[in-house]
Protein backbone atom coordinates (compact mmCIF):
# COMPACT_ATOMS: atom_id res chain seq x y z
CA UNK A 1 0.00 0.00 0.00
CA UNK A 2 1.26 3.26 -0.90
CA UNK A 3 2.48 5.48 2.14
CA UNK A 4 0.56 8.96 2.49
CA UNK A 5 2.08 12.38 3.23
CA UNK A 6 2.22 14.69 6.28
CA UNK A 7 3.93 18.06 7.36
CA UNK A 8 7.00 18.17 9.22
CA UNK A 9 7.24 21.48 10.88
CA UNK A 10 10.16 22.72 13.20
CA UNK A 11 9.81 25.78 15.21
CA UNK A 12 12.06 28.64 12.89
CA UNK A 13 11.30 32.29 14.53
CA UNK A 14 9.34 34.22 13.30
CA UNK A 15 8.01 34.60 9.88
CA UNK A 16 9.60 37.13 7.12
CA UNK A 17 8.79 38.39 3.97
CA UNK A 18 6.14 38.50 1.34
CA UNK A 19 3.17 36.35 0.31
CA UNK A 20 0.54 36.38 -2.68
CA UNK A 21 -2.98 35.60 -1.53
CA UNK A 22 -4.34 32.96 -4.30
CA UNK A 23 -8.10 33.22 -6.00
CA UNK A 24 -11.08 32.85 -3.37
CA UNK A 25 -11.69 29.04 -3.05
CA UNK A 26 -14.98 30.28 -1.78
CA UNK A 27 -15.69 32.04 -4.93
CA UNK A 28 -14.24 30.10 -7.78
CA UNK A 29 -16.07 27.05 -6.81
CA UNK A 30 -19.74 29.04 -7.51
CA UNK A 31 -18.34 30.75 -10.26
CA UNK A 32 -17.22 27.57 -12.18
CA UNK A 33 -20.43 25.66 -11.47
CA UNK A 34 -21.98 28.97 -13.09
CA UNK A 35 -20.18 27.98 -16.05
CA UNK A 36 -22.67 25.23 -16.81
CA UNK A 37 -25.38 28.49 -17.65
CA UNK A 38 -23.25 29.62 -20.51
CA UNK A 39 -23.47 28.55 -23.90
CA UNK A 40 -20.22 30.13 -24.94
CA UNK A 41 -16.61 30.11 -24.03
CA UNK A 42 -15.83 31.60 -20.48
CA UNK A 43 -12.36 32.49 -19.67
CA UNK A 44 -11.43 32.68 -15.30
CA UNK A 45 -8.57 34.05 -14.33
CA UNK A 46 -7.03 33.91 -10.31
CA UNK A 47 -8.40 30.38 -10.42
CA UNK A 48 -6.53 28.81 -7.51
CA UNK A 49 -4.89 25.65 -7.34
CA UNK A 50 -6.85 23.30 -4.91
CA UNK A 51 -7.96 19.98 -5.06
CA UNK A 52 -11.66 21.16 -4.38
CA UNK A 53 -11.19 23.08 -7.76
CA UNK A 54 -9.63 19.99 -9.44
CA UNK A 55 -13.04 18.04 -8.41
CA UNK A 56 -15.18 20.98 -9.30
CA UNK A 57 -13.10 20.93 -12.89
CA UNK A 58 -14.15 17.20 -13.27
CA UNK A 59 -17.63 17.53 -12.36
CA UNK A 60 -17.75 19.71 -15.38
CA UNK A 61 -15.99 17.28 -17.78
CA UNK A 62 -18.10 14.73 -16.27
CA UNK A 63 -21.42 16.66 -17.73
CA UNK A 64 -19.87 17.47 -20.91
CA UNK A 65 -18.13 20.57 -20.63
CA UNK A 66 -14.84 21.41 -22.32
CA UNK A 67 -12.47 22.49 -19.27
CA UNK A 68 -9.24 23.40 -20.47
CA UNK A 69 -6.06 24.59 -18.53
CA UNK A 70 -4.26 27.89 -20.45
CA UNK A 71 -2.41 28.53 -17.54
CA UNK A 72 -1.79 27.98 -13.95
CA UNK A 73 -4.07 29.64 -12.99
CA UNK A 74 -6.34 30.36 -15.32
CA UNK A 75 -8.85 27.81 -17.09
CA UNK A 76 -11.41 28.28 -20.59
CA UNK A 77 -14.51 26.50 -19.65
CA UNK A 78 -17.25 26.10 -22.83
CA UNK A 79 -20.27 24.35 -21.62
CA UNK A 80 -22.15 24.57 -24.99
CA UNK A 81 -22.02 21.11 -25.23
CA UNK A 82 -23.62 19.57 -21.93
CA UNK A 83 -25.29 16.68 -22.46
CA UNK A 84 -26.20 15.16 -19.26
CA UNK A 85 -28.15 16.48 -15.74
CA UNK A 86 -26.67 13.73 -13.55
CA UNK A 87 -23.21 14.74 -11.43
CA UNK A 88 -20.95 12.00 -10.47
CA UNK A 89 -21.84 10.55 -7.33
CA UNK A 90 -18.21 9.80 -6.35
CA UNK A 91 -16.92 13.38 -6.76
CA UNK A 92 -20.17 14.85 -5.24
CA UNK A 93 -19.23 12.40 -2.00
CA UNK A 94 -15.63 14.55 -1.92
CA UNK A 95 -16.47 17.76 -1.83
CA UNK A 96 -19.63 19.32 -0.04
CA UNK A 97 -19.00 22.69 -2.30
CA UNK A 98 -20.25 20.57 -5.39
CA UNK A 99 -24.37 20.89 -4.66
CA UNK A 100 -23.81 24.30 -6.19
CA UNK A 101 -23.88 22.68 -9.73
CA UNK A 102 -27.60 22.26 -9.03
CA UNK A 103 -28.91 25.80 -9.37
CA UNK A 104 -27.09 26.08 -12.85
CA UNK A 105 -28.39 22.96 -13.96
CA UNK A 106 -31.99 23.41 -12.93
CA UNK A 107 -32.03 26.63 -14.38
CA UNK A 108 -30.52 25.59 -17.70
CA UNK A 109 -32.26 22.02 -18.24
CA UNK A 110 -34.99 21.83 -15.46
CA UNK A 111 -33.38 18.95 -14.00
CA UNK A 112 -30.50 17.81 -11.97
CA UNK A 113 -29.66 14.65 -9.89
CA UNK A 114 -27.10 13.78 -7.83
CA UNK A 115 -26.60 12.65 -4.73
CA UNK A 116 -26.32 14.57 -0.49
CA UNK A 117 -22.69 16.56 -0.88
CA UNK A 118 -19.86 15.86 1.36
CA UNK A 119 -16.84 17.48 2.87
CA UNK A 120 -15.36 18.80 5.99
CA UNK A 121 -17.41 17.29 9.02
CA UNK A 122 -17.83 20.28 11.01
CA UNK A 123 -21.74 20.39 11.25
CA UNK A 124 -24.99 19.02 10.12
CA UNK A 125 -24.94 21.89 7.03
CA UNK A 126 -28.26 20.97 5.62
CA UNK A 127 -28.50 21.31 1.78
CA UNK A 128 -32.75 21.91 3.17
CA UNK A 129 -32.53 25.97 2.68
CA UNK A 130 -31.37 25.00 -1.20
CA UNK A 131 -34.48 22.60 -2.05
CA UNK A 132 -36.83 24.59 -0.28
CA UNK A 133 -35.67 28.11 -2.62
CA UNK A 134 -35.54 25.28 -5.62
CA UNK A 135 -38.96 24.17 -4.62
CA UNK A 136 -40.30 28.03 -3.92
CA UNK A 137 -39.45 28.59 -7.93
CA UNK A 138 -41.69 25.69 -9.02
CA UNK A 139 -39.34 23.12 -8.85
CA UNK A 140 -40.17 19.27 -7.45
CA UNK A 141 -37.68 17.56 -5.01
CA UNK A 142 -37.76 13.90 -4.21
CA UNK A 143 -34.64 12.12 -1.26
CA UNK A 144 -34.88 8.39 -1.82
CA UNK A 145 -31.72 7.13 0.79
CA UNK A 146 -29.04 9.61 0.04
CA UNK A 147 -30.03 10.35 -4.49
CA UNK A 148 -31.64 13.75 -5.16
CA UNK A 149 -34.07 14.30 -7.87
CA UNK A 150 -34.71 17.68 -8.50
CA UNK A 151 -37.19 18.71 -11.44
CA UNK A 152 -38.78 21.80 -13.19
CA UNK A 153 -41.23 20.24 -15.57
CA UNK A 154 -42.73 23.40 -16.44
CA UNK A 155 -39.43 25.99 -15.92
CA UNK A 156 -38.34 27.64 -12.81
CA UNK A 157 -40.85 31.01 -12.25
CA UNK A 158 -39.48 33.97 -10.26
CA UNK A 159 -40.87 34.27 -6.89
CA UNK A 160 -40.17 35.97 -2.90
CA UNK A 161 -38.04 33.59 -0.97
CA UNK A 162 -37.15 34.35 2.59
CA UNK A 163 -34.06 32.48 3.59
CA UNK A 164 -34.27 30.90 7.58
CA UNK A 165 -30.48 31.72 8.00
CA UNK A 166 -28.37 33.54 5.76
CA UNK A 167 -26.47 30.72 3.89
CA UNK A 168 -23.92 31.55 1.36
CA UNK A 169 -24.60 27.92 -0.26
CA UNK A 170 -28.19 28.36 -0.72
CA UNK A 171 -27.75 31.93 -1.67
CA UNK A 172 -25.49 31.39 -4.38
CA UNK A 173 -28.01 28.24 -6.11
CA UNK A 174 -31.12 30.29 -5.85
CA UNK A 175 -28.81 33.36 -7.52
CA UNK A 176 -28.18 31.09 -10.51
CA UNK A 177 -31.50 28.84 -10.06
CA UNK A 178 -33.16 31.58 -10.70
CA UNK A 179 -31.03 34.01 -13.53
CA UNK A 180 -32.66 31.86 -16.25
CA UNK A 181 -35.86 31.81 -14.07
CA UNK A 182 -39.10 33.39 -15.84
CA UNK A 183 -40.05 36.88 -14.05
CA UNK A 184 -38.59 37.81 -10.71
CA UNK A 185 -36.80 36.12 -8.01
CA UNK A 186 -36.48 38.40 -4.69
CA UNK A 187 -34.26 36.97 -2.41
CA UNK A 188 -34.84 37.95 1.47
CA UNK A 189 -32.26 37.09 4.40
CA UNK A 190 -29.81 36.21 1.87
CA UNK A 191 -25.47 36.29 2.46
CA UNK A 192 -23.93 39.02 2.13
CA UNK A 193 -20.45 37.58 1.56
CA UNK A 194 -17.78 39.41 -1.08
CA UNK A 195 -18.30 35.71 -2.77
CA UNK A 196 -21.66 36.56 -2.66
CA UNK A 197 -20.95 39.73 -4.83
CA UNK A 198 -18.25 37.99 -6.97
CA UNK A 199 -20.53 35.37 -8.10
CA UNK A 200 -23.43 38.40 -9.26
CA UNK A 201 -20.49 40.66 -11.02
CA UNK A 202 -19.50 37.23 -12.67
CA UNK A 203 -23.47 36.53 -13.82
CA UNK A 204 -23.97 40.18 -14.68
CA UNK A 205 -21.10 40.23 -16.92
CA UNK A 206 -22.47 37.04 -18.85
CA UNK A 207 -26.06 39.36 -19.43
CA UNK A 208 -27.70 38.04 -15.99
CA UNK A 209 -29.94 40.74 -14.56
CA UNK A 210 -29.10 40.90 -10.68
CA UNK A 211 -29.26 43.83 -8.27
CA UNK A 212 -28.76 44.04 -4.02
CA UNK A 213 -25.70 41.32 -4.42
CA UNK A 214 -24.04 42.31 -0.92
CA UNK A 215 -27.03 43.04 0.56
CA UNK A 216 -29.63 40.79 2.36
CA UNK A 217 -31.93 41.54 -0.34
CA UNK A 218 -30.86 40.52 -3.68
CA UNK A 219 -33.43 41.07 -6.78
CA UNK A 220 -32.80 38.61 -9.67
CA UNK A 221 -34.86 39.19 -13.36
CA UNK A 222 -34.83 36.31 -15.11
CA UNK A 223 -32.94 36.59 -19.04
CA UNK A 224 -33.20 34.02 -22.00
CA UNK A 225 -29.72 33.27 -22.32
CA UNK A 226 -26.22 33.97 -21.04
CA UNK A 227 -22.86 34.83 -23.18
CA UNK A 228 -19.20 34.13 -22.51
CA UNK A 229 -17.03 36.45 -20.21
CA UNK A 230 -13.84 37.04 -19.04
CA UNK A 231 -13.68 37.12 -15.20
CA UNK A 232 -10.92 37.24 -12.32
CA UNK A 233 -11.69 35.34 -8.86
CA UNK A 234 -11.25 38.25 -5.87
CA UNK A 235 -8.66 37.32 -3.75
CA UNK A 236 -9.07 34.35 -0.55
CA UNK A 237 -9.74 36.57 2.18
CA UNK A 238 -9.94 33.32 4.71
CA UNK A 239 -5.86 32.44 3.07
CA UNK A 240 -4.61 35.92 4.13
CA UNK A 241 -6.18 36.15 7.44
CA UNK A 242 -4.40 32.80 7.73
CA UNK A 243 -1.30 33.93 6.92
CA UNK A 244 -1.79 37.08 9.14
CA UNK A 245 -2.70 35.30 11.69
CA UNK A 246 0.52 33.34 11.40
CA UNK A 247 2.60 36.19 10.99
CA UNK A 248 1.43 37.24 14.39
CA UNK A 249 1.79 33.92 15.90
CA UNK A 250 5.63 33.65 15.27
CA UNK A 251 6.11 37.42 16.31
CA UNK A 252 6.95 38.27 12.47
CA UNK A 253 6.61 40.55 9.75
CA UNK A 254 5.08 39.92 6.70
CA UNK A 255 3.50 41.58 3.51
CA UNK A 256 0.26 40.57 2.61
CA UNK A 257 -0.12 41.28 -1.39
CA UNK A 258 -3.24 40.68 -3.17
CA UNK A 259 -5.33 41.36 -0.03
CA UNK A 260 -8.64 43.13 -0.40
CA UNK A 261 -8.77 44.87 3.53
CA UNK A 262 -12.48 45.89 3.65
CA UNK A 263 -13.31 41.83 3.16
CA UNK A 264 -11.47 41.15 6.62
CA UNK A 265 -11.80 43.90 8.34
CA UNK A 266 -12.81 41.69 11.59
CA UNK A 267 -10.19 39.93 11.66
CA UNK A 268 -8.14 43.17 11.42
CA UNK A 269 -9.71 44.73 14.11
CA UNK A 270 -9.11 41.67 16.56
CA UNK A 271 -5.22 41.53 15.44
CA UNK A 272 -4.83 45.38 16.04
CA UNK A 273 -6.68 44.48 19.68
CA UNK A 274 -3.85 41.85 20.60
CA UNK A 275 -1.46 43.88 20.00
CA UNK A 276 -0.19 43.37 16.60
CA UNK A 277 0.42 46.11 13.89
CA UNK A 278 -1.84 46.01 10.66
CA UNK A 279 -0.84 48.53 7.99
CA UNK A 280 -2.76 48.93 5.01
CA UNK A 281 -1.42 50.40 2.01
CA UNK A 282 -4.13 51.95 0.26
CA UNK A 283 -5.23 51.22 -3.89
CA UNK A 284 -2.15 48.24 -3.28
CA UNK A 285 -4.26 45.35 -1.82
CA UNK A 286 -1.36 45.25 0.32
CA UNK A 287 -1.46 44.59 4.23
CA UNK A 288 1.84 44.49 6.38
CA UNK A 289 1.56 42.66 9.11
CA UNK A 290 4.30 43.49 12.56
CA UNK A 291 4.15 41.32 15.40
CA UNK A 292 7.66 42.04 16.64
CA UNK A 293 7.01 44.37 19.81
CA UNK A 294 6.14 42.76 23.01
CA UNK A 295 3.46 40.15 24.07
CA UNK A 296 -0.28 39.94 22.42
CA UNK A 297 -2.86 40.35 24.41
CA UNK A 298 -5.86 38.07 24.86
CA UNK A 299 -9.15 38.69 23.25
CA UNK A 300 -12.73 37.32 22.66
CA UNK A 301 -14.02 36.58 19.09
CA UNK A 302 -17.94 35.31 18.38
CA UNK A 303 -18.07 33.96 14.98
CA UNK A 304 -20.89 35.70 12.47
CA UNK A 305 -21.87 35.17 9.15
CA UNK A 306 -20.11 38.52 6.87
CA UNK A 307 -19.87 41.24 7.96
CA UNK A 308 -19.06 39.76 11.32
CA UNK A 309 -15.79 37.41 12.65
CA UNK A 310 -15.56 34.69 9.98
CA UNK A 311 -16.17 30.90 11.55
CA UNK A 312 -13.23 29.91 8.84
CA UNK A 313 -10.60 32.04 10.87
CA UNK A 314 -11.84 30.70 14.35
CA UNK A 315 -9.47 27.97 14.22
CA UNK A 316 -6.18 29.78 13.47
CA UNK A 317 -7.24 32.64 16.06
CA UNK A 318 -7.95 29.52 18.64
CA UNK A 319 -4.07 28.66 17.76
CA UNK A 320 -2.73 32.39 18.26
CA UNK A 321 -4.69 32.32 21.73
CA UNK A 322 -2.86 29.56 22.94
CA UNK A 323 0.37 31.64 23.28
CA UNK A 324 -0.87 34.92 24.02
CA UNK A 325 -0.56 36.87 27.90
CA UNK A 326 -4.22 36.25 29.78
CA UNK A 327 -7.82 34.28 28.94
CA UNK A 328 -9.52 34.65 25.91
CA UNK A 329 -12.76 33.37 25.14
CA UNK A 330 -14.15 32.34 21.50
CA UNK A 331 -17.90 31.80 21.30
CA UNK A 332 -18.80 29.90 17.64
CA UNK A 333 -22.32 30.87 16.41
CA UNK A 334 -21.80 28.98 12.62
CA UNK A 335 -21.26 25.83 12.80
CA UNK A 336 -22.05 23.21 15.92
CA UNK A 337 -19.28 20.82 15.44
CA UNK A 338 -16.22 23.45 15.06
CA UNK A 339 -14.18 22.67 17.65
CA UNK A 340 -12.47 19.42 16.93
CA UNK A 341 -9.32 21.12 16.80
CA UNK A 342 -9.03 21.53 20.52
CA UNK A 343 -7.84 18.26 21.45
CA UNK A 344 -5.31 18.20 19.07
CA UNK A 345 -4.11 21.83 19.71
CA UNK A 346 -4.54 20.61 23.55
CA UNK A 347 -1.51 17.80 22.13
CA UNK A 348 0.81 20.65 22.08
CA UNK A 349 0.49 21.90 25.36
CA UNK A 350 -2.61 24.42 24.95
CA UNK A 351 -4.81 25.06 27.45
CA UNK A 352 -8.55 25.15 26.14
CA UNK A 353 -11.82 24.24 28.00
CA UNK A 354 -15.34 24.14 25.56
CA UNK A 355 -18.37 23.92 26.89
CA UNK A 356 -21.28 24.03 24.12
CA UNK A 357 -20.17 26.55 21.83
CA UNK A 358 -17.68 28.32 24.04
CA UNK A 359 -14.01 27.78 24.27
CA UNK A 360 -11.75 29.36 27.06
CA UNK A 361 -8.42 29.90 25.60
CA UNK A 362 -5.65 30.56 28.40
CA UNK A 363 -2.60 31.55 27.42
CA UNK A 364 1.03 29.27 28.15
CA UNK A 365 4.42 30.47 27.63
CA UNK A 366 5.62 27.75 25.23
CA UNK A 367 3.48 25.13 22.72
CA UNK A 368 5.76 21.56 22.22
CA UNK A 369 5.99 19.82 19.04
CA UNK A 370 3.50 16.51 18.62
CA UNK A 371 1.48 13.82 16.33
CA UNK A 372 -1.76 15.59 15.25
CA UNK A 373 -4.51 15.19 12.73
CA UNK A 374 -6.17 18.15 10.60
CA UNK A 375 -9.63 17.37 11.49
CA UNK A 376 -11.03 19.48 9.10
CA UNK A 377 -9.66 22.16 6.22
CA UNK A 378 -9.21 25.23 8.50
CA UNK A 379 -8.00 23.10 12.12
CA UNK A 380 -5.39 21.97 9.52
CA UNK A 381 -3.87 25.34 9.03
CA UNK A 382 -4.13 25.77 12.74
CA UNK A 383 -1.91 22.94 13.43
CA UNK A 384 0.24 24.40 10.87
CA UNK A 385 0.35 27.52 12.86
CA UNK A 386 0.78 26.16 16.17
CA UNK A 387 3.55 23.93 14.81
CA UNK A 388 5.75 26.97 13.43
CA UNK A 389 5.94 28.12 17.12
CA UNK A 390 6.39 24.68 19.14
CA UNK A 391 9.44 23.43 20.94
CA UNK A 392 10.50 20.45 18.72
CA UNK A 393 9.21 18.76 16.27
CA UNK A 394 5.68 18.64 15.22
CA UNK A 395 3.91 16.29 12.34
CA UNK A 396 0.54 17.01 11.06
CA UNK A 397 -1.71 14.36 9.35
CA UNK A 398 -4.50 14.29 7.10
CA UNK A 399 -3.13 17.05 5.00
CA UNK A 400 -5.59 16.38 2.54
CA UNK A 401 -7.81 18.52 3.99
CA UNK A 402 -5.23 21.00 4.05
CA UNK A 403 -4.44 20.94 0.33
CA UNK A 404 -8.24 21.46 -0.16
CA UNK A 405 -8.04 24.88 0.48
CA UNK A 406 -4.63 26.26 0.56
CA UNK A 407 -2.66 26.38 -2.66
CA UNK A 408 0.88 26.04 -2.69
CA UNK A 409 1.29 26.35 1.39
CA UNK A 410 4.72 24.56 1.55
CA UNK A 411 6.02 26.62 -0.55
CA UNK A 412 4.35 30.21 0.53
CA UNK A 413 5.65 29.28 4.02
CA UNK A 414 9.14 28.04 3.39
CA UNK A 415 9.79 31.58 0.93
CA UNK A 416 8.81 33.38 4.48
CA UNK A 417 11.13 31.54 6.81
CA UNK A 418 9.28 28.46 8.17
CA UNK A 419 10.72 25.05 8.47
CA UNK A 420 8.28 22.68 6.81
CA UNK A 421 8.31 19.74 4.20
CA UNK A 422 5.75 17.55 2.90
CA UNK A 423 6.99 14.21 3.68
CA UNK A 424 5.89 10.59 2.64
CA UNK A 425 5.30 7.88 5.54
CA UNK A 426 3.85 4.08 5.16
Amino acid sequence: MAGKEILVINSNGPLQGEVNISGAKNSALPILAACVLGTEEIILDGVPELKDVEIMVEVLKHLGSEVKYLDTNTLSINSASINTCETPFDLMDKMRASFVVMGPLLSRFNAAYTKAPGGCNIGSRPIDLHLKGFEALGASNIINDDEISIEAKDGLVGTEIYLDFPSVGATQNIIMAATLANGKTTLENAAKEPEIVDLASFLSKMGANIKGAGTSTIVINGVEKLKGTRHTIIPDRIEAASYMTAAAMTRGEVLINNVIGSHIRPVIAKLVEMGVEVEEIEDEDKIIVRANKGKLKATNIQTLPYPGFPTDAQAQFMALMTVCEGESRIQETVFENRFMHVNELSKMGAVIATSGNRATIAGVEKLHGADVKATDLRAGAALVMAGLVAEGTTRVFDIYHIDRGYSNLVEKLTKLGADIKRVRVE
